[in-house]
């Protein structure tokens, strides 16, 4: 068997050296770390819910504007975006961990609902979210 490892009598050895693929394969390694941090830096950032124990429940504060302009707030109807700005500030003061989510209509006007997101913000509630339905493609039948 010594005689299978060395080609001849003069002591060259011909097995094979594993040195270079394993420098060749740690510098992979970190080639893949240095670029899975990098694609998973340049992915929509998302405020994901956290898990809930026992009887804590998420708080959503739920906004919603019709075409017409007028709001409500949990389903309740407000006068303005005074009443608004406080009924975020006393849900905001009862729950650190406040979010609002905005239902408006296609034909609200963008103006709107960015004066809705104003007094949110200004309420002190900075996780926003906008409700929507699902777009289900239609197929052809062809």
């Amino acid at each position: 068997m010594a005689a299978a490892s060395r080609s001849n009598e003069q002591g060259v050895f011909s097995g094979i050296n594993v040195t270079p693929l394993v420098d060749i394969m740690l510098v992979l390694l970190v080639i893949f770390m240095v670029t899975a941090k990098l694609i998973v830096a340049q992915t929509m950032p998302m405020d994901l819910p956290k898990a809930q124990s026992g009887g804590e429940q998420q708080i959503v504060f739920a906004v919603a504007i019709a075409p017409n302009g007028a709001m409500t707030v949990d389903s309740k109807p407000i006068a303005d975006g005074k009443q608004l700005l406080a009924l975020a500030r006393a849900a905001k003061a009862k729950s650190p961990d406040l979010r609002a989510v905005i239902a408006a209509d296609t034909t609200v006007p963008h103006g709107k609902v960015v004066k809705a997101m104003d007094f949110l913000k200004q309420g002190g509630v900075a996780k926003i979210a906008f409700a929507v339905s699902p777009d289900l493609p239609e197929i052809n039948s062809k």
